[in-house]
């Protein structure tokens, strides 16, 4: 019995259990053995994290496939899992020691430290897997996998040694994005550029040989600067080779102000002449392109702050070297000084001797750190390295050819920009929390890389051994007694990047490096869905590890979603206050209705606009479809044993047939596109208009009607429909669905389990070809089923009658909406010049069309009468006699007012958007909305013309 009231917390908490306890997400079930598998691997959250709007999206479009494909008959596995979050976990485990006033991480040392950050993970780290649950994320959840678990770092390091053997693994001194409050490198994604309203300073660098004074120009060169404190070291002044001003200096030296050091005036295609004074500084060590400039022109790298961002002059013999007698007091005086400090000191002294030229207010951008919120700097030190242009070739490669395909496919061209202009890939990390490089180093600074200690521990004896720096007998010594070759070799401190674990994920993930029957099974994955943020960071490197290791790419289909913005298109984030918490929106609406709400607005390449409304709409929509199941069910909709829809007599029946045979080919077919908006626009028109608007709705007078043939025939065939629209419905809102199925027949099983509704035209043993075809393409549709043109419910005649029923009810009433007839007013139809054919429809549905159009009478004529509206409704006239019922020349009158307003918001718009300074400085999503503002007014301006024009015509 369908209960009263549609509530969802009833249903969410229930069905997750019922589904758990079942197994109905494990892969590899006994039915499913010889079935074709279907793999997708989640993209880890962090243990830390919580669930928020993109999580929402991305797991939700990850669940419909999965649904989908598990519904048609595969082996389906999602594997779950999350990523250790080096940084962003030891963070919140020292904040958690710092709060209750314990020893810090230094203070109780590593091997305490990681124990406590092991016990957190034990008590909060399934804080977003339960959420994901909550979701309806149907993951084989007894899978799930973390990126430090036994057998994912056994992974990791033989990936890294594997790769260090091939030359492919290194370590480098380069410049990386530095923490200075948390002290360790970190990626691109983990820096957020924040506009920041600074100065650009105008420094005056005193040319060599030329005695220089503040007010010869002839002196000096100037140079500008957004950081006036790495200018200690500089170690070039770059300008453009074609830029006349400076031609004749190249070659030529200036002394660095304050330090005395002499460096050169160099030519260099990267100085701009239209920017500045077209002479730019360079300083190898503290910026990016400053360090390709210093490499094109083997420049010295001179590193003048610390690891905390603090000065570091006294003792740095790079920064000395060479200088003129004194320079050691100034290093003394600006020494250990924080660099923004330090900053204004620089700046204050430059001044003094003349060096400063001028300030300008300059807004630019500055790297932060997303965790630290500290300005992030670019930081010479030694790291390792991946040659991830070598790894990049085949991944590039598996593209171009289609192994892997993108989705849309425009992001293939973003995928090849980053790969072909890749850089080396740092990986290390100066952290605790992660795995430890496997490295170890020798009392000479040799480096070990191995397995194992013990390993290690043997090459480094061996190679002393054979380099005589010990004697074979103490080589046996350390080798046999541990004591003795205690502090003999110490390992790296410094753990692994996430990501580079997490590049492991599609076969890490199913029992790699071990021979597994699920690496067998399961790999390569079918679809990845994910992010286009991460395309870089994560995908191709899936790719080149995948491909590397396994020898093929992870995944045939990668599918790039794009981000979940506010209704007006603004981004989310805390600081604007517009972030929507998608647990909040289920504790009010239910999952199901967040689900449809970001399926139906996921159009491929497009950002998703979200709003409380949005998803209480689709709340609204679960809402009719449950009242319309318990409208069948009062009316005793049943579904007897062997029914067969296409035995249904009945023109309204079997256009029903028709219609959901139409509906089951396009939501399959847009799935497999992987165009889940239109799958869902489709279902939700469907269910709305087709099935409860209009179906339901001209079963009435049938339903209650005497009992029959066409009644009994009428109820099987809603509850059929019904059934159909449960399957079709489920992998979008998984939760009502699984509910309904349950109450309202006798089931043999569980919904998610259930046969997919079949294409039109495909059998029973076409479908089951489907489910155990080879993993070669997928989706995997043989050619002779994709080929099929039989159509099983394909019923012309049905939908030629019904559809004009439902076309000219339709357009009465919109007319009527146009000419502001009041609903409760009765107007006369008259239908002109008709086939038999329409007079008899006319005839068998009379009743109906006079209720549901609400008119007073339905007749025919030769040719429409005067003061009609005429109306086309397939291929045929129908007029509406409007003389008498509403003032003709008063209701053009209003329609030209409607008309006016309509263009004077056009205009008004195109005022905006012609103007350049606006489209410019706006934020992207006012113009948006000022662009759909326009094409509102303009849609709205094209009814208000058609309606004119009938007008005209009716009088």
């Amino acid at each position: 019995m369908i209960e009263k009231n549609y509530q969802p917390a009833d249903i969410e908490h229930r069905m997750a259990r019922i589904w758990e306890e079942s197994g109905a997400f494990k892969a590899g079930r006994p039915d499913r053995k010889d079935a074709a598998p279907f793999t997708i691997v989640i993209p880890p959250p962090n243990v830390t994290g919580s669930l928020h709007m993109g999580h929402a999206l991305n797991n939700t479009l990850q669940d419909i496939l999965c649904r989908f494909e598990r519904m048609r008959g595969r082996d389906v596995l999602w594997q779950p899992g999350t990523d250790h979050a080096g940084i962003a976990t030891q963070m919140v485990v020292e904040r958690q020691l710092m709060e209750r006033q314990e020893p810090g991480r230094r203070d109780m040392g590593r091997a305490k430290f990681l124990e406590r950050v092991w016990q957190w993970k034990a008590e909060s780290g399934g804080t977003i897997v339960n959420q994901l649950k909550r979701l309806g994320a149907s993951c084989d959840w007894s899978r799930e996998r973390f990126t430090m678990d036994e057998g994912l770092s056994r992974a990791v390091v033989k990936v890294f040694v594997e790769l260090h053997r091939d030359g492919l693994i290194y370590k480098d001194k380069r410049l990386v994005n530095w923490d200075p409050k948390l002290l360790t490198a970190i990626s691109d994604l983990e820096v957020q550029q924040v506009e920041v309203k600074g100065h650009l300073w105008y420094l005056r660098y005193p040319i060599e040989g030329r005695s220089f004074s503040p007010d010869d120009p002839k002196s000096f060169i100037v140079v500008a600067t957004t950081r006036p404190e790495t200018m200690l070291g500089d170690t070039a002044v770059a300008v453009h080779p074609d830029d006349e001003r400076y031609i004749d200096l190249v070659g030529h030296h200036v002394i660095l102000p304050l330090v005395g050091r002499k460096i050169p005036i160099v030519a260099d295609d990267y100085s701009d002449p239209e920017k500045g004074s077209g002479a730019v500084k360079v300083t190898p060590a503290h910026d990016f392109n400053d360090f390709e400039i210093g490499k094109r022109h083997g420049l010295p790298q001179i590193s003048v702050l610390d690891q905390e961002g603090c000065l570091n002059l006294v003792d740095n013999e790079d920064y000395l070297r060479g200088l003129p007698v004194g320079a050691d007091e100034f290093a003394a005086e600006f020494d250990k000084i924080e660099r923004f400090a330090a900053r204004k000191k620089i700046v204050a002294r430059l001044e003094e001797f003349g060096f400063l030229e001028r300030i300008e207010p300059n807004i630019h951008m500055v790297p932060h750190g997303d965790r630290s919120g500290v300005v992030i700097e670019p930081y010479l030190t030694d790291q390792w390295y991946v040659d991830a242009k070598t790894l990049a070739q085949p991944a590039m490669a598996a593209v171009r050819s289609g192994e892997t395909t993108f989705v849309p496919k425009n992001w293939e061209k973003t995928y090849f920009e980053w790969m072909e202009n890749i850089q080396p890939w740092c990986i290390s990390r100066q952290l605790w929390w992660g795995h430890q490089i496997p490295a170890w180093y020798g009392p000479d600074g040799k480096v070990f890389v191995a397995e194992t200690e013990e390993e290690a521990v043997g090459n480094a004896l061996g190679y002393y051994v054979e380099q005589e720096v010990i004697t074979p007998e103490q080589g046996h010594d350390m080798a046999t007694d541990p004591a003795k070759r205690e502090g003999f070799i110490t390992r790296d401190e410094d753990v692994l990047d996430t990501w580079f674990s997490s590049a492991l994920w599609p076969f890490s993930t199913l029992g790699w490096p071990d021979d597994t029957p699920e690496v067998a099974r399961y790999y390569p994955t079918n679809t990845l869905v994910t992010g286009f943020d991460i395309i870089f960071f994560w995908v191709a490197r899936m790719m080149m590890m995948g491909l590397h290791f396994m020898k093929q790419a992870p995944f045939s289909t990668v599918y790039i979603h794009r981000l979940v913005r506010d209704e007006k298109g603004a981004k989310m984030s805390k600081s604007k206050g517009n972030v929507i918490d998608p647990l909040g929106v289920i504790d009010e609406y239910g999952a199901d209705a967040l689900r449809f709400a970001l399926t139906r607005e996921a159009a491929q390449g497009h950002d998703i606009r979200l709003s409380p409304h949005l998803v209480e709409t689709n709340r609204n929509f679960a809402t009719k479809f449950w009242n319309a199941c318990r409208f069948a069910e009062m009316n005793e909709c049943v579904k007897p044993d062997g029914f067969d829809p296409k035995a249904a007599k009945e023109t309204l029946n079997r256009w029903i047939a028709h219609e959901t045979s139409r509906v089951t080919r396009e939501v399959t077919e847009t799935i497999e596109d992987h165009r889940f908006n239109d799958a869902a626009g489709a279902i939700y028109r469907f269910v709305w208009n087709v099935f409860c608007d209009w179906y339901l709705e001209l079963a009435k007078p049938v339903l209650m009607g005497e009992e029959g043939a066409a009644k009994a025939e009428t109820r099987a065939m809603i509850a059929w429909a019904r059934d159909e629209i449960l399957k079709l419905l489920h992998p979008f809102m998984p939760f009502i669905t699984e509910e309904l199925w349950a109450v309202t027949a006798k089931r043999d099983g569980l919904l998610v389990l259930a046969s997919w509704p079949r294409k039109s035209g495909v059998t029973s043993e076409q479908l089951a070809a489907i489910a155990t075809a080879g993993p070669v393409v997928d989706p995997i549709i043989p050619p002779v089923i994709a080929a099929l043109d039989a159509d099983e419910f394909s019923d012309p005649a049905a939908e030629a009658e019904i559809g004009w029923v439902v076309d000219l009810v339709t357009a009465m009433r919109s007319v009527k909406a146009e000419m502001n007839i009041p609903p409760s007013t009765l107007t006369p139809l008259v239908i002109v010049t008709t086939s038999d054919e329409t007079r008899d429809r006319a005839q068998r549905w009379n009743d109906t069309i006079k209720r549901l159009a609400r008119l007073s009478e339905i007749s025919f004529a030769d040719t429409a009468p005067e003061g009609a509206m005429q109306l086309l409704v397939r291929g045929e006239v129908v007029a509406l006699p409007l003389k008498g019922v509403i003032d003709l020349a008063a209701e053009r009158a209003r329609l030209e007012k409607e008309l006016g307003k309509a263009d004077a918001d056009i205009k008004r718009v195109d005022a905006k958007l012609s103007n350049e300074k606006f489209v410019a400085n706006a934020p992207e999503e006012l113009v948006e909305e000022e662009k759909e503002k326009r094409a509102a007014a303009t849609e709205r301006r094209t009814k208000i013309l058609e309606a004119i024009e009938r007008l005209k015509k009716a009088s």
